[in-house]
């Protein structure tokens, strides 16, 4: 149907309009139905009818002969393999660079290769243009010489360090000729020059990643996430870090990026800087409104904390944990509020009960175990106390510093009632 309509539309499109040759500038209009005849030869193209738009584009020459129009003719049929049209039209203007590239084109398509060779040196001698050069290599490529596409590749890149013949350059020296540490330093030299770009970082990772350099790898993708700071080249970034344990620089780099806070408050944790890590699980917590954030936040205030709280921090402590367990009854959340009760004298039987509810949840915890016997030390039930601190020993808790302590205090307080009561006797 759409071929139908098409060759309609071109037949009354030719019968309306008369050839004829004209000095008419590129922006200028030939003849009346020029527009509606691109129209025609871009949507050929949309639809894949190379043939179709390479006619409509020479109709388009004719009657303008605006070279454009020949160059898009040409592009159409080289798309369609059409290479000995291409040979006949190009025929038309020698001079014309453009046409004598893709002369070459064709010729090297049609196996024709030592013509195409005469052809492309001879042109490359005249212009010594970047992109001659390119065409005599690729020339050379498809012949598997190598060495001579290098040759003159390392030519174009001279013109003006162009990034992309670079990405060639470095492909042969490491892929085709082994040259693996020289096709790097290549790379290497042009990102100190002008920047590591997209694409020569990407081929610097490709590189690294084939010959195992952790380090080379890590230093491509930090310079590859500062020209396209995406979530995929952070992930590799934090995995490499993970893979070296080299937790501060990657602190340093999920700081600096604000890329991964979550990851970021977890390594706080791995190195027990508490202080950072409150503060930054408040902030999220500020940002998400997520309840489990509040509760980090109190426990590693806490542990910040731990041996200069004033009554301050204890009270602001305790204010944050309240909120939590009204929310979220979790067992960690509630042992921590009731120990703070507890260990702190604010209100030991509410302390109890909290931790009650967190043995609840997990009755064989031992550190929930040691809280509710320090609780019962506080009301000075010592039985009970050394009865629950009993289990925690059988659970195998009192090598733990803190466990140990509280278990020796309630171990004295007991034999200091039994020698108080044998003193009253």
């Amino acid at each position: 149907m759409y071929k139908s309509i098409f060759s309609f539309v071109l037949v009354f499109l030719l019968n309306a309009c008369s050839s004829h040759k004209t000095d008419i500038k590129g922006y200028e209009k030939a003849f009346a139905q020029e527009d509606i005849y691109i129209v025609l030869a871009l949507r050929a193209e949309e639809k894949r009818s190379y043939k179709e738009a390479s006619k409509i584009f020479d109709i388009l020459y004719e009657k303008s002969y605006k070279k454009e129009y020949l160059y898009h003719s040409l592009n159409d049929l080289l798309m369609t393999k059409k290479y000995d049209e291409i040979l006949k039209k190009v025929e038309l203007d020698k001079k014309d660079l453009i046409l004598r590239r893709m002369e070459i084109i064709a010729l090297i398509n049609l196996h024709r290769v030592k013509e195409a060779e005469e052809k492309a040196l001879e042109l490359v001698k005249q212009t010594r243009d970047a992109n001659d050069y390119i065409l005599v290599s690729d020339l050379y490529i498809s012949q598997k010489k190598f060495d001579k596409a290098l040759k003159y590749l390392e030519s174009a890149y001279m013109k003006d360090y162009n990034e992309k013949i670079l990405d060639k350059i470095a492909t042969i020296l490491y892929v085709n000729l082994g040259r693996k540490k020289e096709a790097i330093a290549q790379l290497e030299t042009h990102s100190r020059v002008y920047n590591c770009s997209k694409l020569i970082c990407g081929k610097l990772i490709s590189f690294y990643s084939d010959e195992n350099n952790i380090d080379g790898l890590l230093s491509a993708y930090l310079r590859y996430y500062k020209v396209d700071a995406n979530e995929k080249v952070a992930e590799k970034i934090i995995q490499i870090y993970n893979y070296k344990q080299d937790y501060i620089k990657l602190i340093d780099f999920l700081k600096e990026n604000d890329t991964n806070n979550r990851l970021l408050l977890d390594l706080y944790i791995k190195i027990k800087d508490y202080k950072k890590a409150y503060k930054l699980a408040e902030l999220l917590y500020e940002k998400t409104g997520d309840i489990e954030y509040l509760g980090k936040s109190a426990i590693y205030e806490y542990e910040a904390k731990n041996k200069n709280l004033t009554k301050n921090d204890i009270s602001h402590i305790i204010s944050k944990f309240r909120k939590v367990v009204l929310q979220k009854e979790t067992a960690l959340y509630l042992n921590y509020y009731g120990y703070l009760l507890i260990d702190h004298n604010v209100d030991i039987t509410q302390g109890i009960k909290y931790i009650k509810k967190a043995l609840e949840l997990q009755p064989n915890a031992s550190f929930y175990l040691d809280s509710l016997a320090w609780g019962y030390y506080k009301q000075h039930k010592c039985k009970k106390a050394k009865f629950v601190m009993d289990k925690v020993v059988k659970l195998g808790a009192s090598k733990y510093k803190e466990i140990l302590s509280h278990k020796n205090i309630i171990d004295e307080c007991l034999k200091k009632g039994k020698k108080e009561k044998n003193d009253f006797r």
